[in-house]
């Protein structure tokens, strides 16, 4: 069976068929596989339902699964559950539990993990349970976006670094950490600019939990960020996915943002399944170097 990559959109996201995830995966097809995420940022699988053993299996082609601490249900597990199920009974979860209050973070663009000192190459996030309306998960390209820039822009982002905060972005939704889960995740420092280093073009980290820009007055950093982001998630620019059952899809931290949209929780059940790759070879590159020199000297 011939592996076929199919844009959804001429600027990012394709849709891949004529391969099986969970039985038939091998080195040369997975390779096709890694080189279309580089390509298009946003890869659909459809009919490809997965349990928890076989999205690791999966993952494990990709690099490092991060685990997951903190309030996420499956803390302590290489998943991010984003569900309205409970992890123990399989009940719907009461929409004021602070569960469901955390997960109401999820509705802000962003890009998975920018708040970890280890930033992430893609999220893996598996269908399970899906509502028959809502639910839509919307995906934008920061590519896009810095490739749009003019020029004034695009060296006014140039060297610049960028703290990420969790805390930060959860209380942009009113909730609030604990001492205890604030101390889980401190403050990251990352380049703004990220250069993909096999296709050499470069992207933005912005989102949710971009909290400040090195060197920059809150206030400021707050106008550009926000301007940044409004460039980014545009109408037009905009790809919504609906959800089917057995669905899977794969997307670059490194260029893309997402977040989550409504449905009716209470009605109807809702089970993803998410791994996180790290991509820890980033650290290792002249960008990381000078962002650990700068946090030094700070």
């Amino acid at each position: 069976m011939t592996i076929s990559i199919d844009p959804v959109r001429s600027d990012f996201v394709a849709r891949v068929e004529g391969i099986d995830l969970k039985h038939a995966l091998d080195a040369a097809s997975f390779a096709v596989v890694r080189q279309a995420l580089d390509e298009h940022s946003i890869l659909i699988f459809s009919d490809q339902p997965m349990n928890d053993q076989e999205q690791k299996r999966f993952s494990d082609w990709w690099g490092p699964m991060e685990p997951t601490k903190g309030v996420n249900p499956a803390s302590g597990t290489p998943f991010a559950r984003q569900s309205n199920l409970d992890i123990d009974t399989g009940e719907v979860i009461a929409p004021d539990d602070r569960r469901m209050d955390y997960q109401k973070g999820n509705y802000q663009w962003h890009a998975d993990s920018t708040f970890k000192p280890t930033p992430s190459l893609c999220s893996i996030l598996t269908a399970r349970i899906v509502p028959p309306i809502g639910g839509n998960t919307e995906f934008v390209s920061t590519r896009r976006l810095y490739e749009g820039l003019d020029e004034d822009l695009r060296e006014r982002c140039e060297g610049l670094i960028v703290e990420h905060n969790i805390a930060f972005s959860r209380a942009r939704v009113g909730f609030k950490f604990t001492p205890e889960e604030e101390a889980l995740h401190p403050s990251s420092w990352h380049p703004l600019v990220q250069t993909n280093p096999v296709t050499g073009r470069h992207s933005l980290l912005i989102g949710a939990h971009a909290a400040r820009i090195l060197g920059w007055s809150d206030h400021e950093a707050a106008e550009f960020l926000d301007e940044l982001l409004e460039r980014a998630t545009r109408p037009e620019a905009v790809y919504s996915h609906a959800w089917r059952q057995g669905d899977i899809i794969i997307w670059d931290n490194r260029s893309a943002l997402h977040r989550a949209t409504a449905y009716d929780g209470v009605n109807h059940r809702r089970l993803m399944q998410r791994t996180t790759i790290g991509n820890p070879d980033i650290l290792n590159t002249a960008a990381y170097a000078r962002v650990r020199a700068q946090r030094q000297g700070a």
